[in-house]
């Protein structure tokens, strides 16, 4: 058998995974260079694929294939460093909650939708929340038809903000919970909203929740990462100088191993209940194996997991996502060792990227306004 052919697409395939691999760590906001990030899983699999290809296929080696052979095992390992906390092989980052009978009163059930405003099917997400009756709901590209269609709900979430737009950033919240001061802010962008609010628990607690869903880099939204990473970068700096107990969600367009996640809960303090777990990946549904996590949850440490579940789809690319959280106080100080702190390069970088962001935004922010006056 010739396996000339086979050789061939193994070395390519070599080649190709360290290139993208190493190509991600160029310093760059670029769409075309942040993307990279994304499909991490996705690459180490094919990665594996050529790695053992190789082993079992290549007998006698040249140099230069040892070099490449050397070069893919590294970055195999670098994309294993950066998914390997997202498994249960990694050390929780917060606990499971105890089972304790005051527990349920101390629970806050909150489900993240990213609705896909062009999907009509609004009734599967009116059914699944009245099925699974989250505390908190929080939906993403949500515009005047589904501010509608979630009527349904209002009789049993009385707290509401809402923000209806018909510009894929529309944003909607819903609260069995009161809501303290509800406040919706444009942070980087005119027409990108975030919401910013106190949430005053079952016990009494009260504790800010922000709603986020800023624009990705991608070629056909913004060419740079840079707004999106500096509004997430302010408000976890926002957290940590008001040392606030708080619970970050939402759609962030991005994954929690990027550069910019894993600074943000250096620089909130914010724990990611995913890491010892699971990916919880809710985007793309209709492509299984192109599928990440750009729905996510953060909270501070004086919180632990009952659960955190993939919901099935509502007619989106984004499957809901809902995670059961329980206020354990006590837990507080052993949990705050789990994520690391920031050091002054990461507070140097976050002011510089903030002041970045804010000129970007302006920008953008300028261009969006002469295409709407184009259209108008």
């Amino acid at each position: 058998m010739d396996l000339s052919l086979l050789y061939y697409a193994l070395q390519g395939l070599a080649v190709f995974i360290a290139f993208v691999t190493m190509w991600g760590w160029l310093p760059l906001d670029n769409w075309w260079v942040r993307g990279v990030e994304f499909p991490r899983i996705q690459i180490m699999v094919l990665g594996v694929i050529a790695w053992v290809g190789m082993i079992i296929f290549f007998s006698e080696w040249e140099l230069w294939q040892w070099v490449l052979f050397a070069v893919l095992s590294g970055t195999l390992a670098f994309q294993l460093r950066m998914v390997l906390p997202y498994t249960k092989l990694w050390k929780k980052e917060v606990q499971k909650a105890k089972d304790k009978p005051e527990g349920q009163a101390h629970q806050l059930k909150l489900m993240v939708s990213n609705v896909l405003t062009p999907n009509d099917e609004t009734q599967k997400l009116v059914d699944l929340v009245k099925q699974k009756q989250p505390d908190i709901l929080i939906t993403l590209e949500s515009d005047k038809k589904w501010e509608q269609a979630l009527h349904q709900i209002e009789p049993d979430y009385p707290y509401t903000v809402k923000v209806p737009l018909d510009n894929l950033y529309g944003m909607h919240l819903y609260s069995k919970l009161e809501l303290i001061d509800p406040e919706i802010k444009y942070l980087m962008i005119d027409d990108i909203p975030s919401i910013h609010t106190q949430l005053c628990l079952q016990g009494g607690r009260v504790v800010w929740l922000y709603c986020l869903h800023p624009m990705p880099p991608s070629p056909t939204e913004a060419d740079k990462s840079t707004t999106r990473d500096a509004e997430l970068l302010m408000v976890g700096k926002h957290i940590k100088e008001n040392n606030q107990t708080a619970i970050l969600a939402g759609d962030l367009n991005d994954v929690a191993w990027s550069k910019t996640t894993r600074r943000f809960q250096r620089i909130s303090g914010l724990l990611d209940p995913r890491i010892g777990r699971h990916f919880i990946n809710t985007y793309h549904v209709k492509y299984p194996f192109l599928r990440w996590a750009l729905d996510h949850i953060f909270h501070s440490a004086c919180f632990t997991v009952v659960d955190i579940e993939r919901m099935p789809s509502i007619g989106s690319d984004h499957f809901p996502v809902m995670t059961t959280l329980q206020y354990e106080p006590e837990e507080t100080s052993k949990q705050e060792g789990n994520t690391p702190t920031a050091q002054v390069e990461d507070i140097q970088e976050t002011d510089d990227k903030i002041e970045e962001g804010k000129k970007e935004g302006e920008k953008v922010s300028e261009e969006h306004k002469k295409e709407q006056r184009s259209f108008g």
